[in-house]
Protein backbone atom coordinates (compact mmCIF):
# COMPACT_ATOMS: atom_id res chain seq x y z
CA UNK A 1 0.00 0.00 0.00
CA UNK A 2 1.16 3.52 -0.90
CA UNK A 3 -0.44 6.33 1.13
CA UNK A 4 -0.55 9.88 -0.25
CA UNK A 5 -1.68 12.21 2.54
CA UNK A 6 -1.62 15.53 0.67
CA UNK A 7 -2.37 17.06 -2.74
CA UNK A 8 0.25 15.12 -4.70
CA UNK A 9 -0.86 13.43 -7.93
CA UNK A 10 0.06 13.12 -11.60
CA UNK A 11 -0.14 10.76 -14.54
CA UNK A 12 2.98 9.08 -13.15
CA UNK A 13 1.17 8.19 -9.93
CA UNK A 14 -1.85 7.01 -11.93
CA UNK A 15 0.48 4.70 -13.84
CA UNK A 16 2.03 3.52 -10.56
CA UNK A 17 -1.46 2.70 -9.28
CA UNK A 18 -1.82 0.04 -11.98
CA UNK A 19 0.76 -2.10 -10.18
CA UNK A 20 0.62 -0.92 -6.56
CA UNK A 21 -2.46 -0.12 -4.43
CA UNK A 22 -2.62 3.61 -3.61
CA UNK A 23 -4.71 5.44 -1.02
CA UNK A 24 -4.81 9.12 -2.02
CA UNK A 25 -6.66 11.51 0.28
CA UNK A 26 -5.37 15.08 0.12
CA UNK A 27 -6.73 15.97 3.57
CA UNK A 28 -5.48 12.85 5.32
CA UNK A 29 -2.63 14.87 6.85
CA UNK A 30 -5.26 16.68 8.95
CA UNK A 31 -6.97 13.48 10.20
CA UNK A 32 -4.31 11.98 12.41
CA UNK A 33 -6.21 8.92 13.60
CA UNK A 34 -7.22 8.02 10.05
CA UNK A 35 -3.65 8.53 8.88
CA UNK A 36 -2.29 6.16 11.52
CA UNK A 37 -4.85 3.53 10.54
CA UNK A 38 -3.97 3.92 6.86
CA UNK A 39 -0.27 3.53 7.61
CA UNK A 40 -0.60 0.21 9.43
CA UNK A 41 -0.12 -1.68 6.16
CA UNK A 42 1.64 1.05 4.16
CA UNK A 43 5.04 0.54 2.61
CA UNK A 44 5.34 4.08 1.24
CA UNK A 45 4.13 7.50 2.39
CA UNK A 46 4.01 10.54 0.10
CA UNK A 47 3.82 13.99 1.72
CA UNK A 48 4.34 17.67 1.08
CA UNK A 49 4.91 19.95 4.07
CA UNK A 50 1.67 19.60 6.05
CA UNK A 51 1.96 16.00 7.20
CA UNK A 52 3.90 15.91 10.46
CA UNK A 53 5.87 12.68 10.14
CA UNK A 54 6.85 12.16 13.75
CA UNK A 55 8.54 9.23 15.46
CA UNK A 56 5.13 8.18 16.82
CA UNK A 57 3.62 8.16 13.34
CA UNK A 58 6.46 6.01 12.01
CA UNK A 59 6.06 3.61 14.92
CA UNK A 60 2.42 3.22 13.87
CA UNK A 61 3.64 2.14 10.41
CA UNK A 62 5.66 -1.07 10.95
CA UNK A 63 5.83 -1.90 7.24
CA UNK A 64 6.89 1.56 6.08
CA UNK A 65 9.95 1.51 3.82
CA UNK A 66 10.05 4.95 2.25
CA UNK A 67 8.82 8.50 2.88
CA UNK A 68 8.71 10.47 -0.38
CA UNK A 69 8.76 14.24 0.13
CA UNK A 70 7.29 16.36 -2.68
CA UNK A 71 9.30 19.49 -2.07
CA UNK A 72 12.47 20.85 -0.52
CA UNK A 73 12.07 21.39 3.23
CA UNK A 74 12.37 18.45 5.61
CA UNK A 75 11.33 20.17 8.83
CA UNK A 76 8.05 18.22 8.97
CA UNK A 77 9.88 14.87 9.01
CA UNK A 78 11.77 13.43 11.99
CA UNK A 79 14.86 12.38 10.04
CA UNK A 80 16.60 10.83 13.03
CA UNK A 81 13.55 8.66 13.77
CA UNK A 82 13.47 7.52 10.14
CA UNK A 83 17.16 6.62 10.36
CA UNK A 84 16.55 4.66 13.57
CA UNK A 85 13.74 2.69 11.96
CA UNK A 86 15.66 2.13 8.70
CA UNK A 87 13.13 4.10 6.65
CA UNK A 88 14.41 5.84 3.54
CA UNK A 89 13.52 9.50 3.05
CA UNK A 90 13.59 10.55 -0.59
CA UNK A 91 13.23 14.17 -1.68
CA UNK A 92 13.76 15.64 -5.11
CA UNK A 93 16.01 18.37 -3.77
CA UNK A 94 16.88 21.06 -6.29
CA UNK A 95 14.30 20.01 -8.90
CA UNK A 96 12.06 23.00 -8.19
CA UNK A 97 14.92 25.47 -7.70
CA UNK A 98 14.24 27.41 -10.92
CA UNK A 99 10.55 27.72 -9.99
CA UNK A 100 11.52 29.17 -6.60
CA UNK A 101 14.01 31.52 -8.22
CA UNK A 102 11.44 32.77 -10.71
CA UNK A 103 8.87 33.57 -8.01
CA UNK A 104 11.57 35.29 -5.94
CA UNK A 105 12.37 37.53 -8.88
CA UNK A 106 8.67 38.03 -9.68
CA UNK A 107 7.92 39.28 -6.17
CA UNK A 108 10.90 41.64 -6.25
CA UNK A 109 9.89 43.05 -9.62
CA UNK A 110 6.26 43.47 -8.59
CA UNK A 111 7.25 45.36 -5.45
CA UNK A 112 9.87 47.45 -7.21
CA UNK A 113 7.44 48.58 -9.91
CA UNK A 114 4.32 48.84 -7.69
CA UNK A 115 2.53 46.32 -9.90
CA UNK A 116 -0.33 45.40 -7.55
CA UNK A 117 -1.01 49.03 -6.64
CA UNK A 118 -0.96 50.22 -10.26
CA UNK A 119 -3.12 47.32 -11.42
CA UNK A 120 -5.76 48.13 -8.77
CA UNK A 121 -5.82 51.86 -9.54
CA UNK A 122 -5.90 51.35 -13.32
CA UNK A 123 -8.86 48.98 -12.99
CA UNK A 124 -10.68 51.84 -11.23
CA UNK A 125 -10.13 54.09 -14.23
CA UNK A 126 -7.22 56.02 -12.74
CA UNK A 127 -4.02 56.77 -14.62
CA UNK A 128 -1.42 56.87 -11.85
CA UNK A 129 1.96 56.82 -13.57
CA UNK A 130 3.86 56.30 -10.34
CA UNK A 131 7.57 55.63 -10.92
CA UNK A 132 9.21 52.53 -9.54
CA UNK A 133 12.75 51.28 -9.05
CA UNK A 134 15.04 49.19 -11.22
CA UNK A 135 16.67 46.02 -9.97
CA UNK A 136 19.52 46.33 -12.45
CA UNK A 137 22.85 47.32 -10.97
CA UNK A 138 21.75 46.92 -7.35
CA UNK A 139 23.09 44.72 -4.53
CA UNK A 140 21.13 41.51 -4.02
CA UNK A 141 21.63 39.62 -0.78
CA UNK A 142 21.01 35.90 -0.40
CA UNK A 143 20.51 34.28 2.99
CA UNK A 144 21.36 30.67 2.28
CA UNK A 145 23.25 29.52 -0.78
CA UNK A 146 21.64 26.20 -1.60
CA UNK A 147 19.91 25.20 -4.82
CA UNK A 148 17.11 27.78 -4.77
CA UNK A 149 19.47 30.64 -3.89
CA UNK A 150 21.87 29.65 -6.66
CA UNK A 151 19.02 29.42 -9.15
CA UNK A 152 17.92 32.91 -8.11
CA UNK A 153 21.44 34.24 -8.53
CA UNK A 154 21.73 32.71 -12.00
CA UNK A 155 18.39 34.20 -13.09
CA UNK A 156 19.58 37.58 -11.83
CA UNK A 157 22.78 37.46 -13.88
CA UNK A 158 21.18 39.37 -16.76
CA UNK A 159 20.22 42.18 -14.38
CA UNK A 160 23.91 42.82 -13.66
CA UNK A 161 23.37 42.85 -9.90
CA UNK A 162 26.07 42.28 -7.33
CA UNK A 163 25.29 39.12 -5.35
CA UNK A 164 26.14 39.11 -1.63
CA UNK A 165 25.60 35.65 -0.15
CA UNK A 166 25.60 34.43 3.44
CA UNK A 167 25.74 30.73 4.24
CA UNK A 168 28.19 29.40 6.84
CA UNK A 169 27.86 25.86 5.44
CA UNK A 170 28.22 26.51 1.69
CA UNK A 171 31.62 26.41 0.05
CA UNK A 172 31.09 27.36 -3.61
CA UNK A 173 34.09 27.53 -5.89
CA UNK A 174 35.62 30.90 -6.64
CA UNK A 175 35.05 30.29 -10.36
CA UNK A 176 31.33 29.78 -9.81
CA UNK A 177 31.06 32.89 -7.64
CA UNK A 178 32.87 34.94 -10.27
CA UNK A 179 30.56 33.64 -13.01
CA UNK A 180 27.50 35.06 -11.22
CA UNK A 181 29.21 38.21 -9.87
CA UNK A 182 28.89 36.97 -6.28
CA UNK A 183 30.89 37.02 -3.08
CA UNK A 184 30.36 35.20 0.21
CA UNK A 185 30.01 37.72 3.03
CA UNK A 186 29.32 37.84 6.78
CA UNK A 187 25.66 38.22 7.72
CA UNK A 188 26.02 41.81 8.92
CA UNK A 189 27.65 42.83 5.63
CA UNK A 190 24.81 41.28 3.62
CA UNK A 191 22.19 43.02 5.74
CA UNK A 192 23.84 46.42 5.53
CA UNK A 193 24.60 46.47 1.80
CA UNK A 194 21.62 44.71 0.23
CA UNK A 195 18.99 46.57 -1.78
CA UNK A 196 17.12 43.28 -2.12
CA UNK A 197 17.37 40.43 0.36
CA UNK A 198 15.92 37.03 -0.50
CA UNK A 199 15.73 34.32 2.15
CA UNK A 200 16.34 30.69 1.19
CA UNK A 201 16.97 29.21 4.64
CA UNK A 202 15.44 26.12 6.28
CA UNK A 203 13.87 26.35 9.74
CA UNK A 204 16.21 25.22 12.49
CA UNK A 205 17.80 26.45 15.71
CA UNK A 206 20.46 28.41 13.84
CA UNK A 207 18.02 30.23 11.54
CA UNK A 208 15.10 30.87 13.93
CA UNK A 209 14.15 34.56 13.70
CA UNK A 210 17.47 35.50 12.16
CA UNK A 211 15.51 38.44 10.76
CA UNK A 212 14.37 40.45 13.79
CA UNK A 213 14.31 44.02 15.02
CA UNK A 214 18.10 44.11 15.39
CA UNK A 215 18.87 42.75 11.94
CA UNK A 216 16.14 44.86 10.31
CA UNK A 217 17.64 47.99 11.87
CA UNK A 218 20.87 47.30 9.97
CA UNK A 219 19.17 47.29 6.57
CA UNK A 220 18.58 50.15 4.17
CA UNK A 221 15.20 51.86 4.40
CA UNK A 222 14.94 51.38 0.64
CA UNK A 223 15.51 47.60 0.88
CA UNK A 224 13.00 44.90 -0.07
CA UNK A 225 12.83 41.49 1.66
CA UNK A 226 11.61 38.34 -0.11
CA UNK A 227 11.08 35.17 1.95
CA UNK A 228 10.81 31.89 0.03
CA UNK A 229 12.51 29.83 2.75
CA UNK A 230 10.58 29.23 5.96
CA UNK A 231 8.37 31.59 7.94
CA UNK A 232 10.16 30.90 11.22
CA UNK A 233 13.25 32.65 9.89
CA UNK A 234 11.51 36.02 10.37
CA UNK A 235 10.10 37.54 13.54
CA UNK A 236 6.86 38.61 11.89
CA UNK A 237 5.89 41.19 14.52
CA UNK A 238 9.26 42.91 14.07
CA UNK A 239 8.83 42.89 10.29
CA UNK A 240 5.36 44.46 10.60
CA UNK A 241 6.77 47.19 12.83
CA UNK A 242 9.61 47.92 10.38
CA UNK A 243 7.26 48.11 7.40
CA UNK A 244 4.76 50.36 9.16
CA UNK A 245 7.56 52.64 10.38
CA UNK A 246 8.94 53.03 6.85
CA UNK A 247 12.17 51.26 7.81
CA UNK A 248 11.80 48.97 4.76
CA UNK A 249 10.47 49.57 1.26
CA UNK A 250 8.52 46.33 1.05
CA UNK A 251 8.29 42.59 1.56
CA UNK A 252 7.22 39.58 -0.47
CA UNK A 253 6.23 36.64 1.71
CA UNK A 254 5.59 33.22 0.21
CA UNK A 255 5.93 31.51 3.59
CA UNK A 256 4.54 32.24 7.04
CA UNK A 257 5.17 30.99 10.56
CA UNK A 258 1.70 29.44 10.62
CA UNK A 259 0.30 28.04 7.40
CA UNK A 260 -2.29 28.72 6.26
CA UNK A 261 -1.99 31.99 8.16
CA UNK A 262 -4.97 32.75 10.39
CA UNK A 263 -3.92 36.29 11.30
CA UNK A 264 -4.25 39.56 9.42
CA UNK A 265 -0.79 40.89 10.31
CA UNK A 266 0.21 41.94 6.82
CA UNK A 267 -3.09 42.35 4.99
CA UNK A 268 -3.43 46.10 5.60
CA UNK A 269 0.17 46.93 4.62
CA UNK A 270 0.18 48.03 0.96
CA UNK A 271 3.85 47.38 0.27
CA UNK A 272 3.57 43.67 1.06
CA UNK A 273 2.75 40.88 -1.39
CA UNK A 274 1.54 37.59 0.07
CA UNK A 275 1.50 34.24 -1.73
CA UNK A 276 0.44 30.85 -0.27
CA UNK A 277 3.74 28.91 -0.23
CA UNK A 278 3.75 28.35 -3.98
CA UNK A 279 7.32 29.31 -4.90
CA UNK A 280 8.27 25.77 -5.90
CA UNK A 281 4.92 24.86 -7.40
CA UNK A 282 4.75 25.11 -11.18
CA UNK A 283 3.37 22.58 -13.64
CA UNK A 284 6.91 21.92 -14.82
CA UNK A 285 8.46 21.48 -11.38
CA UNK A 286 5.64 19.30 -10.06
CA UNK A 287 5.81 17.05 -13.10
CA UNK A 288 9.56 16.63 -12.64
CA UNK A 289 9.26 16.04 -8.88
CA UNK A 290 6.48 13.47 -9.27
CA UNK A 291 8.54 11.53 -11.81
CA UNK A 292 11.38 11.35 -9.30
CA UNK A 293 9.12 10.32 -6.41
CA UNK A 294 7.41 7.59 -8.43
CA UNK A 295 10.79 6.27 -9.52
CA UNK A 296 12.05 6.31 -5.91
CA UNK A 297 8.96 4.47 -4.65
CA UNK A 298 9.27 1.82 -7.38
CA UNK A 299 12.92 1.33 -6.51
CA UNK A 300 12.15 1.03 -2.79
CA UNK A 301 9.39 -1.51 -3.32
CA UNK A 302 11.42 -3.61 -5.74
CA UNK A 303 14.66 -3.70 -3.75
CA UNK A 304 16.73 -1.12 -5.61
CA UNK A 305 18.73 1.65 -3.85
CA UNK A 306 17.34 5.18 -3.83
CA UNK A 307 18.93 7.94 -5.88
CA UNK A 308 17.51 10.87 -3.90
CA UNK A 309 17.83 9.63 -0.31
CA UNK A 310 18.45 12.49 2.13
CA UNK A 311 18.88 10.65 5.44
CA UNK A 312 21.48 8.14 6.55
CA UNK A 313 19.46 5.26 5.14
CA UNK A 314 20.14 5.07 1.40
CA UNK A 315 18.22 1.92 0.48
CA UNK A 316 15.49 -0.30 1.79
CA UNK A 317 16.64 -3.43 3.58
CA UNK A 318 14.34 -6.21 2.41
Amino acid sequence: MIVISEDVWSDDFAELAKNFPILHESDLWNRRDDLEIALKDAQALVVRNRTQVTRELMEAAPKLKIIARAGVGLDNIDISAADDQKIVISAALGINAVAVGELTLSLALALSRNITELDASTRKGQWNRKPGNEISGKNWGLLGFGATARATAELLHGFKVKILAYDPFAQPSSNYLTSINATMEPLEEVLQRSDYLSIHLPANEQTFEIINSLSLAKMKKSAIIINVGRGEVINEADLVSALKAGALAGAGLDVRVSEPAQDQMFTDIPNVILTPHVAGITYESQSAINKVLVSEIKRALTGLPQEYAVGKVKEVKR
